[in-house]
């Protein structure tokens, strides 16, 4: 099965962190990264898709996707 993520956050060292993350634990970056401004937070925001094979499960929308 194939996973799909979107992490999204504030536009600093964090981010970065969730994304370098996701990547060591085996998913792949998907498309450009977004950059955007969060009118709300008067802030800049940042967003990259991941995706991740996952052999020998089936999806189940209750899964939690950070935790495969």
């Amino acid at each position: 099965m194939k996973l799909y993520r979107f992490l999204s956050g504030p536009d600093d060292s964090s981010f970065c962190h969730k994304v370098s993350l996701a990547l060591s634990k085996g998913w792949e970056l998907h498309g450009s990264p977004t950059y955007a401004f969060d009118a709300a937070a008067g802030a800049m925001r940042c967003g990259q898709a991941v995706t991740k094979i996952v052999e020998g499960r089936d999806y189940d929308p209750a899964m939690k996707l950070g935790e495969q």
